[in-house]
């Protein structure tokens, strides 16, 4: 069923994609389309459509749930690396079956929620030794939560501060990155070092629609906030050429 995935037309590179790296000069690398789609056929012309314009794809719970593993498999296959964000968030034993689980797909990099706790985040990187190179992410403040929405879940003190918290605790338990807002971005940069990985969605170009997105940034903003990866869907994935769409935002970051 999912086979498509793996007939990538001209002007989809077939090469392995490199490793994450922070110190490549090569912008792609810091890329990350979402494939935010409810079809592996909606997935695999997208991918198409970039071409070789991005080296790495985000497979979210809208996808996976409709899809499941097997597009994972295929984008893997395909010499794709994969983010997997399906934010998991659970018992200790159960995130790290899924983790183990995870790794065998051969993803690159996964998120957990920090709020989980400490028991459930060093559970994730046990999980995940399995695959040296797979990145935990622990996902500090949903992008989407603005102030009022932080307190109205009953968590008191500011956006910025609940961020930094999150970071702290993913970072003593073994996690090698977060996701957070290139807004809290320069403070936990400080806070966490040059090689932590910083995961930032809720990446919109300069004069897009900011959607359902609370805390947005440019790729620019967020490239000289700190971050070390950025998450673009809509901006890239609607637009009317995504591989020129994307090698804009390229440009951004690149500059």
């Amino acid at each position: 069923m999912h086979a498509l995935l793996n007939r990538i037309p001209a002007g989809g590179s077939m090469e392995t994609a490199p490793a994450f790296d922070l110190h490549k000069n090569d912008p792609r690398s810091r890329l990350i389309v979402a494939l935010d789609v409810s079809t592996a056929a909606a997935a695999q012309k997208i991918v198409a459509a970039v071409g070789d314009s991005a080296l790495t794809y985000k497979v979210g719970m809208q996808l996976y749930t409709a899809e499941g593993p097997g597009v994972v498999r295929d984008l893997v296959a395909s010499g794709r690396k994969v983010f997997l964000d399906l934010k998991y968030h659970d018992i200790p034993n159960t995130v790290q079956s899924a983790v183990r689980e995870a790794a065998q797909l051969g993803v690159s990099m996964l998120t957990v929620h920090a709020s989980g706790g400490g028991k459930m985040l060093r559970a994730a990187v046990e999980g995940a030794r399995s695959k040296a190179d797979l990145i935990i992410l622990a996902v500090t403040v949903l992008t989407s939560l603005d102030q009022a929405g932080l307190n109205e879940s009953g968590i008191e003190g500011s956006v910025e501060d609940q961020a930094q918290r999150m970071a702290r605790l993913a970072a003593s338990c073994g996690c090698q990155g977060i996701v957070s807002s290139a807004k809290e971005a320069p403070a936990l940069r400080a806070q966490l070092g040059p090689d932590f990985v910083i995961v930032t969605p809720g990446i919109r170009p300069a004069g897009s629609a900011h959607g359902d997105q609370a805390r947005v940034v440019t790729p620019a903003e967020a490239i000289a906030a700190g971050a070390s990866h950025i998450v673009v869907g809509r901006p890239i994935t609607e637009a009317a050429n995504p591989a020129a769409a994307a090698r804009a935002i390229l440009d951004q970051m690149a500059n």
